[in-house]
């Protein structure tokens, strides 16, 4: 294949033109790495690499599906013309994705069979919570971690590949005297999982990793690919660093990308030191760097890599962009929070006017609630915004309740399903599902022993439907979106009894049983929207967006892979920017300077830094108490030349005349007292 039709940049084709040593490429922010990894797998499809020996690992869906499709782009466009299906032929997806196809390849081998589900982390909880009600964790005369706190910890052991001790001591130090219980909760929740044939997030990772060594096992993987590529390597933990060096030993074929600079992925258990100790982790490993900078103006690239030049350990690379410019980023100090809503309405409105669309402009954010007044704001000054976050599809209360009647047909292990189902019906609680499911258990989880089982009066009529329900759904017989309209129409009336805005929750019914039709099988589909659902649901929504523009709010971490015209960074005062809950080690301050640089490094043209002087203590009611903020730690004076200074006064109370007026007389009739 000819680089040169792609316009590669030399650091580019370097990449590209790579042979199959071990191989990292440090793509700083903007930097085209997508275009380069998506020309080095067509390169090699286009030199004889069978595209279905090639392993492509990402992490999420959709930059799986946006490499293979530019892939398929470069390929059709080559000089061999090669057939448009190789992209599909590749091994591509997140790691748990293809975690799902290895286990369900060798499932038999690893003891869980055919019918296996995976598990979300909301559903995880609940199974996690009645375990330790069982154990009576919940009875104690001291205050045990709940169930959110205990899947946390859990989760952390498993990916940082940390002994509890260690973890409770880092992460949860309020829970630092339950050791022993917690490694016995741990032990009850494996073993009810494997009953239930259940798999949860970190199982996918778990189970692929003792996979991998079983010798015959591994080595049938290993002979799968002649090459495995890894995006976001920055962004790996632990674990899936493990998988990676138990793939590819000797490092031939591998290649990963990534960017020190942007790891900000440490409370998931992430760790910057997998992409830092490359190296030595595959000794003789080549490391280039992509270092031109595609997306923002050069006084951006400057100030960018002035402040990430202050972290100690990290690749050095210098940013550069050839796009000019003369407007450097504006550090802007405000009186107060009410004064930096004004100021960004107005410098939002301003660019606006100039031609940027408010969707081309986004307000980022280290927290959630520090867009709180914002928000009031632009709402007040009818200024039309969206909001990155908040509920996705599949923790929709409705789409649960639907999707687990599909679950428990396809898998009648699972409890944490049948416990959601029954409770839907009238007059079912805790207590009597749980005699349900252990008559189930009992009945070696056939689900036709319900037919004989008496429920509460008030469910009577409920309950035969469900079993026939559930019994016509087992077969999996009926084309899948029939199957989801039969759960529909049983669905619906308690729908209309449990909820509120149950036409608008319908909806999302009708989008589950379209979507439906895009899978191959009941399994893919449970499994796929498990491990990667969509974003989108009308659970808790507010009125529809009619306007075609609107203003982006979104937490920094959010906006990681995202880029916008002009980037307002709000709240830059130390304790908001690191977070005052990130500060108790070098490591975690670190991080926070890294997610202060994905921040900037977001802008294409305009970047302003926003620091209120002033907070109040409390953000609403009459109390004048307050503090002053400093400016966040990462702009020091040292490199406070790459920004535009800019100060706003407070509001003046009166015009000057008038108001040396008025004090004069004041002054005068206080001293007339005396």
């Amino acid at each position: 294949m000819d680089c040169s039709t792609l316009h590669l940049n030399p650091q580019q084709q370097a990449a590209v033109t790579h042979g199959d040593e071990p191989l990292l490429i440090i793509a700083g922010a903007g930097s085209g790495k997508t275009t380069t990894l998506a020309a080095r797998v067509a390169r090699l499809i286009n030199t004889g690499t069978p595209p279905g020996r090639i392993l492509l690992l990402t992490f999420s869906r959709r930059a799986a599906a946006e490499m293979i499709k530019r892939v398929q782009g470069i390929l059709a466009n080559g000089p061999k013309k090669t057939v448009a299906d190789a992209g599909s032929r590749i091994w591509g997806g997140t790691f748990h994705a293809i975690a799902n196809r290895v286990l369900r390849i060798h499932n038999k081998s690893i003891g869980l069979g055919d019918a296996f589900t995976v598990i979300d982390r909301s559903d995880s909880e609940d199974l996690m919570d009645d375990v330790r009600g069982e154990l009576g964790l919940d009875k104690t005369d001291v205050r045990f971690p709940k169930k959110g706190t205990c899947i946390a910890i859990y989760s952390r052991c498993i990916n940082a590949r940390e002994p509890i001790e260690e973890s409770l001591q880092k992460h949860f130090p309020w829970c630092q005297e339950f050791p022993e219980q917690l490694r016995q909760l741990f032990r009850a929740y494996t073993t009810r999982k494997q009953r239930d044939n259940v798999l949860d997030y970190d199982d996918l990772l778990l189970y692929w990793t003792h996979l991998m060594e079983e010798p015959p096992l591994a080595e049938d993987l290993r002979r799968r690919f002649d090459v495995v590529m890894v995006d976001e390597y920055q962004d790996t933990n632990r674990l899936q660093a493990e998988i990676l060096k138990s793939l590819r030993p000797d490092g031939r074929g591998l290649t990963v990308v990534g960017d020190d600079a942007q790891s900000i992925y440490g409370f998931r258990a992430a760790t910057v030191h997998n992409i830092l100790e490359f190296g030595q982790t595959w000794p003789g490993a080549t490391v280039l760097k992509l270092e031109q900078n595609y997306r923002s103006v050069q006084p951006i690239c400057a100030a960018t890599n002035a402040v990430i030049a202050q972290c100690a350990k990290r690749y050095n690379k210098d940013l550069f962009s050839l796009r000019g410019g003369e407007q450097k980023p504006r550090l802007v100090t405000v009186v107060d929070e009410e004064q930096q809503c004004d100021y960004l309405i107005s410098r939002i409105l301003q660019h606006r006017e100039a031609g940027v669309t408010l969707r081309r402009q986004a307000v980022l954010f280290r927290a959630a609630h520090h867009s709180d007044a914002l928000e009031v704001e632009l709402s007040r000054r009818n200024i039309p915004f969206v909001k990155y976050g908040g509920l996705k599809f599949l923790e929709a209360a409705h789409v649960k309740d639907v999707l687990c009647i599909l679950r428990l047909a396809e898998n009648p292990h699972d409890t944490v399903s049948a416990m959601r189902l029954l409770q839907m019906l009238d007059g079912i609680g805790p207590g009597y599902a749980r005699k349900a499911v252990n008559r189930l258990a009992e009945a070696q989880f056939d689900l036709k022993t319900w037919k004989s089982f008496a429920p509460p009066a008030a469910a009577a009529t409920q309950w035969p439907a469900m079993v026939d329900l559930l019994l016509n759904l087992a077969t999996n017989k009926l084309p899948l979106p029939e199957q989801v309209a039969k759960v529909k129409q049983f669905y619906c009336p308690i729908l209309d009894r449990r909820y509120d805005q149950a036409q608008m929750r319908r909806r999302d019914l009708d989008q589950l049983e379209q979507i439906s039709n895009g899978f191959a099988s009941r399994q893919q589909m449970l499994t796929d929207l498990t491990l990667d659902p969509p974003a989108s649901t009308q659970d808790l929504a507010g009125p529809p967006l009619r306007d075609e523009d609107y203003l982006i709010l979104s937490t920094i971490h959010s906006a990681k892979g995202c880029e916008w015209d002009a980037v307002y960074v709000i709240h830059s005062a130390d304790g908001n920017i690191p977070s005052d809950m990130a500060t108790g080690s070098e490591e975690e301050i670190e991080e926070e300077r890294r997610v202060f640089y994905v921040a900037l490094t977001r802008a294409r043209d305009f970047l302003e830094v926003v620091f209120p002087l002033r907070y109040y203590q409390y953000r609403r009611g009459t109390s004048d108490r307050h503090s002053y903020a400093q400016l966040t730690r990462f702009i020091p004076a040292s490199i406070a030349e790459h920004f535009e200074k800019v100060s706003l006064e407070p509001p003046a109370a009166a015009d000057a005349p008038f108001a040396a007026e008025v004090s004069g007389r004041i002054r005068q009739k206080i001293a007339a007292i005396w």
